[in-house]
């Protein structure tokens, strides 16, 4: 059942497009109906919501995350069509600054892009939010919002993808010149990557700040040369626009320069959904995820996905309390603080 589970949700292409159980002690095989495989998967969803929602109340509690979304066809109940829906992802990495909390994510689904979707699975989230330029994120800005008003800050590789784009469709000079600029500004990143944040800010603020600086005289001085309608001038605006965000890593050693921390734990998804095709229906859609936050949560921690996946279903069928569902995220296993060392 583990084997399935990892097959079909993460680690491999799904399982239910065609399924022949291979035993390990005999040469045959034994076909099994997808409806039987696919309630096994569902019940197995169901028994690790726990996990997921503890996961989830833990990253949330966290004061920096990062998000991003990618579209996923589900398939239309009752019809030969597909719709879109998304598949969120809410990431805590604190490896690049030598923070003390575990990394993990949490993958969740919905049926749309639209912000209450994200603000949705961030209820309880008072922090520092590292997302795209995407303006569904602005509402998280309320300072009505339940909790207060999240701090946004986006990454530096989103104005430098659109200057690369420039540059390599048209070899334009103005677009070249401000990627050498960035890239000064992740030579600084680069060297003090793992650093602790007040070690990261203090060399942001004495050696990025002052290149920051320079770079918004240059933004404004190219965007005063620049037709705003064109390729170009789209790209400079787009950075002006989001200077504010930008800007945030200077004030906040925590914050990424880059996307590679949120990026990384929504690719498998990705690829996973290339081989799958689409979901099912919603529920399929929705247990997709609650697999993928574990087995990735798992990777990021060095946990064998498969151990741990049967260790934990082991032991919520024995009973294990709700009380100290804790006990069973990725992190805690094989730790004193995980009962599995039974």
């Amino acid at each position: 059942m583990n084997w399935l589970l990892l097959r079909s949700r993460g680690l491999s292409p799904p399982t239910f497009c065609q399924f022949a159980w291979h035993t390990r002690s005999a040469r045959q095989v034994i076909e099994i109906n997808r409806a039987t495989l696919a309630a096994w998967v569902s019940k197995a969803s169901f028994h690790l919501r726990p996990p997921v929602d503890c996961l989830a109340d833990n990253l949330k509690a966290s004061g920096k995350l990062g998000m991003d979304e990618t579209p996923v066809p589900v398939l239309e109940p009752g019809r030969d069509k597909t719709r879109q829906g998304y598949m969120w992802a809410m990431v805590r990495d604190e490896r690049p600054w030598s923070g003390y909390d575990p990394p993990g994510v949490v993958h969740a689904y919905a049926p749309g892009r639209g912000g209450r979707h994200g603000e949705a699975l961030l209820e309880g989230f008072s922090g520092t939010l590292q997302v795209d330029g995407y303006a569904c994120y602005n509402r998280l800005r309320r300072h009505d919002r339940p909790g207060g008003a999240v701090t946004l800050a986006n990454f530096w590789v989103h104005a430098r993808r659109g200057l690369k784009e420039i540059h390599v469709s048209t070899g334009s000079p103005i677009a070249k010149a401000g990627l050498d600029r960035i890239a000064r500004l992740y030579a600084i990143a680069d060297r003090i990557r793992g650093e602790h944040p007040a070690t990261r800010q203090f060399v942001r603020w004495t050696e990025s700040a002052p290149l920051v600086n320079a770079f918004g005289v240059w933004l404004d001085e190219q965007r005063s040369r620049v037709s705003p309608r064109s390729r170009l001038g789209e790209k400079l605006a787009y950075i002006a626009n989001h200077w504010d965000v930008l800007l945030v890593f200077l004030h906040d050693g925590r914050v990424e320069t880059d996307t590679n921390f949120v990026e990384n734990r929504i690719r498998p998804l990705k690829l996973t959904k290339k081989n799958a095709l689409f979901a099912g229906h919603d529920a399929g859609a929705v247990s997709w995820p609650r697999f993928a936050t574990l087995i990735e949560t798992c990777k990021m921690n060095g946990v064998e996905p498969y151990a741990w996946l049967r260790d934990a279903l082991e032991r919520i069928a024995a009973g294990h309390p709700m009380s100290s569902i804790h006990e069973l995220l990725p992190w805690n296993f094989g730790t004193g603080t995980d009962a599995g060392n039974h």
